[in-house]
């Protein structure tokens, strides 16, 4: 029966990663099955995984960066945040959901950096540039006091980003006001906070920073995870080369001038 359905679902069309999650769900509900003693196996694991293709991440450019980063109007609070935000997720290297656990606590002005929760509940330090700790000053000092204004009476929030009513802001709120700023900063391509993530690791590879320190930095468990990205900075190199090395194309030199070699 279950060979049956996922058939099924390739005769629609599913993509692999799509046949794959409905495997998982699937297999956690036959976990749930045997811990409920309904079954005495779980018989979803009888069948292997499609194998998904792994896509290569298209980061920003560092053009595209600084044009979303310019996005939002500073001249309000929520813009303070946004920018506040879209700062602390490029120069940070956060995932969202570390961004929306924020508080204030979190992070330490002197050394420029963030105490985060990565997965699995591990912590970890991410770093900030200035330019990223300016843009966090700035919307601590003038525009969260604005928005916790507008909390309920008595009520407190210690959450470093808050929403128009001042409460936590969540992480599809913050993938709203990407794709807002996206479209201010008329950027064509999708953007997503992961999209930040990606164009945070490849710079920095592209800037020269070797692998063991983005791993670092990114909060990766394994090397591999990593090793992702020095496939963008390759495909970027080989750009590079293709357009500017002066041999990189028949049609760039004369053979007649090498006949005679």
């Amino acid at each position: 029966m279950l060979r049956r359905y996922l058939a099924w679902l390739n005769s629609r069309n599913y993509v692999k990663a799509s046949v794959a999650r409905r495997l998982s769900e699937l297999r956690s509900f036959g976990r749930y099955l045997v811990r409920e003693k309904v079954v005495a196996v779980n018989p979803f694991l009888a069948v292997a995984s499609p194998k998904v293709p792994k896509y290569l991440p298209a980061p920003l450019s560092v053009s595209e960066t600084v044009a979303l980063l310019s996005a939002p109007d500073t001249t309000t609070p929520r813009g303070l945040r946004d920018r506040a935000i879209l700062e602390t997720l490029y120069g940070g290297g956060v995932r969202v959901s570390e961004l929306t656990g924020l508080n204030l606590t979190n992070v330490d002005w002197q050394r420029c950096e963030l105490l985060v929760w990565g997965k699995g509940a591990k912590e970890r330090v991410a770093l900030l540039g200035r330019p990223a700790l300016a843009a966090l000053r700035a919307y601590v000092d003038l525009g969260r006091p604005q928005l916790l204004a507008r909390v309920e009476q008595g009520a407190t929030s210690n959450a470093l980003f808050l929403n128009r009513f001042g409460g936590r802001l969540t992480t599809r709120s913050v993938m709203n006001i990407l794709r807002r700023c996206s479209r201010i900063a008329g950027l064509e391509k999708r953007v997503t906070p992961h999209t930040l993530r990606h164009s945070f690791a490849t710079h920095l590879l592209d800037g020269g920073a070797d692998l063991r320190s983005v791993q670092e930095l990114l909060g990766h468990a394994l090397l591999a995870t990593t090793q992702i990205y020095t496939h963008v900075s390759q495909s970027r190199a080989r750009e590079v080369y293709l357009r500017s090395h002066p041999l990189a194309h028949a049609d760039r030199h004369d053979d007649s001038e090498h006949a005679s070699i």
